[in-house]
């Protein structure tokens, strides 16, 4: 949503505005809050927040295996040689983040980088679904844990792929319920979480 300018407001703030509104979960007034914060913060304060965001978009690239974000490739769980046979299938690099906090799973991650969702103009060719595929007959893993949300794209894309994992020969399974129907994994707890993926179930 574009703030438009007036008398009172100088361009560059509002240009600064539109483009915190670009955010995920930032609302025109959050995007303003933080344009004023930073025209009150120190110019050596702007400048860290800056080169971030500069280092950031530089330095991390995705892993040409498993997808997450990294800084070298492969990432460092998929060249850890100590990580099970296992392949844990998630939405999101967050979500990965977050089932490595509860320490339940010790294999590798696959992050699609989205979800089914023929309402958005998502459909299965946008994800790293094919990639999904190659790993498998490649790698042939124990057991392929489906982890996207338990939202109604979550759920679609978990049916999905399993449709077409099966034919494969593995060991398809879901997170236990104990997570929240329609909940995002990133926001879950992590004993909820942990508990979740220890007690998870053939899909």
């Amino acid at each position: 949503m574009t703030v438009s300018g007036s008398a009172a407001t100088a361009q560059p703030v509002v240009t600064l505005i539109d483009e915190f509104a670009k955010l995920p979960g930032i609302g025109p007034k959050t995007a303003s809050r933080l344009a004023y914060f930073l025209l009150r913060a120190s110019r050596e304060e702007a400048n860290a927040l800056a080169e971030a965001i500069l280092e950031v978009k530089e330095r991390i690239r995705l892993c040409s295996v498993c997808f997450n974000t990294t800084e070298s490739d492969p990432c460092a769980i998929c060249a850890d040689p100590t990580r099970d046979r296992s392949i844990c299938v998630v939405e999101e690099p967050l979500d990965a983040v977050a089932l490595e906090r509860t320490g339940q799973f010790k294999g590798r991650y696959h992050v699609l980088h989205g979800a089914v969702s023929p309402v958005e103009g998502i459909g299965p060719d946008k994800l790293k679904i094919e990639e999904l595929l190659i790993r498998v007959r490649n790698e042939d893993p124990d057991e392929v844990i489906v982890a996207t949300n338990l939202d109604l794209p979550g759920e679609a894309t978990a049916t999905y792929l399993h449709r077409l994992l099966v034919p494969l020969g593995v060991n398809v399974t879901r997170p236990a319920s104990g997570l929240p129907m329609g909940g995002d994994l990133e926001y879950a707890d992590e004993v909820t979480l942990g508990r979740a993926m220890a007690g998870r179930r053939a899909l």
